[in-house]
């Protein structure tokens, strides 16, 4: 069985380093907000390009809390409307809710993924106040126009960076551009042993804020300033992740070059291959995932497993159409609805071996409907 991803023999090529770091960190003690954490968030920091950097439990807590720390300094509103991609995973558009905000969804670029620049203006409003940017699959979503139309209207700008540590955008890296949203779940590009995530930003009461409101609004032991929460990154993750944080660049090149033999090999035209980003901009995709489509997608699926294939669909069915939004259920969104319809992710990960590559290349190349 090729595995779609293995996160075992991922982990177990850091090994025994990792065993070495948990170990330290049971010796010391020490378990929530020591030097741990105030090591790993200097150092992503220093890697994305960001003055500050703020542990927290998950990638949907940096979401949230950004847009919780804007509701207690006023700079949003109850009600306020942020520009959101309609195609993206459901926690970029809760994070939005759970605050009392409006999302307004704009369609993707259907070669790309990410949201469509030409058609947010379109979407603005006297409501709007912010714009989320989501880096999907690992793809670069943040360019020149979504940053001049935030200018233009004086919008915030939120990076959700789950699916893209290490991705650049031009010679910057994703992440730096606004307030960044990572995740580290296990399953990412810089993945911990559990559930972890951070906030990146050069805006220093934003880092202060979100520290406070994770910590259940207390800056200081017994007295609560905000209304807060508790979503604190504990020491160990901090220590595996300044662990794999080291080796980020060079498993994101494997992920990169495990991508161009997809794009080499696979030669089914019943398959839509996602597009690569020109030689220079190579480094504009890190390739969390590498997601084509198929007018018949579940038959391929099914046909990849019958071969010991394993493959997911990132994601069946899109936010606006989920019961949890049966406000919005409604809605129509025929690009982003025919990529959930169409799309399939194949296995990609920085150990795969290129014998594995190949048999799905080749399986995949017999797929007829």
């Amino acid at each position: 069985m090729i595995k779609f991803l293995d996160i075992k023999k991922i982990t177990d090529s850091f090994q025994p380093e990792i065993g070495r770091v948990v170990a330290q960190v049971i010796d010391s003690g020490s378990f929530i907000r020591g030097k741990e954490v105030r090591a790993f968030e200097e150092a992503y920091g220093s890697f994305i390009g960001s003055r500050y950097c703020v542990g927290v439990g998950n990638g949907f807590d940096a979401l949230r809390l950004i847009f919780k720390a804007w509701m207690s300094s006023g700079v949003l509103r109850e009600g306020d409307e942020v520009i959101v991609p309609a195609n993206t995973y459901i926690a970029s558009i809760l994070a939005v809710v759970d605050n009392r905000l409006t999302p307004v969804f704009v369609e993707p670029d259907i070669n790309t993924f990410t949201i469509d620049p030409a058609r947010i203006e379109d979407k603005i409003t006297g409501r709007t106040k912010a714009i989320m940017v989501v880096h999907l699959y690992g793809k670069n979503a943040m360019n020149g126009d979504i940053m001049q139309l935030s200018e233009k209207y004086g919008l915030k700008v939120i990076e959700d960076n789950a699916q893209a540590a290490g991705c650049f955008a031009g010679t910057a890296r994703t992440g730096s551009f606004a307030a960044g949203a990572h995740s580290f779940f296990p399953t990412k590009n810089l993945g911990a042993l559990g559930d972890a995530g951070a906030v990146t930003t050069n805006d220093p009461e934003l880092a202060q804020a979100i520290r406070t409101l994770g910590n259940y609004g207390s800056d200081k032991k017994g007295i609560n300033d905000l209304r807060g929460v508790n979503s604190r990154l504990d020491e160990l993750q901090a220590a595996v992740l300044s662990l794999k944080l080291r080796r980020l660049d060079e498993d994101n090149a494997r992920r990169q070059k495990a991508a161009m033999f997809y794009h080499a090999h696979i030669t089914n035209r019943d398959v839509v291959l996602p597009r690569v980003p020109p030689a220079g901009e190579r480094k504009e995709h890190v390739w969390h995932l590498f997601v084509i489509r198929c007018a018949h997608r579940d038959q391929l699926q099914q046909y990849l497993m019958r071969h010991n294939i394993e493959t997911l669909v990132h994601y069946p069915v899109p936010p606006h159409k989920q019961q949890a939004f049966k406000e919005m259920n409604h809605l129509t969104f025929p690009i982003s609805e025919q990529i959930h319809r169409e799309v399939l992710s194949l296995p990609l990960h920085p150990v795969i071996e290129e014998h594995e590559l190949q048999k799905v290349a080749e399986v995949l190349n017999t797929f007829s409907h």
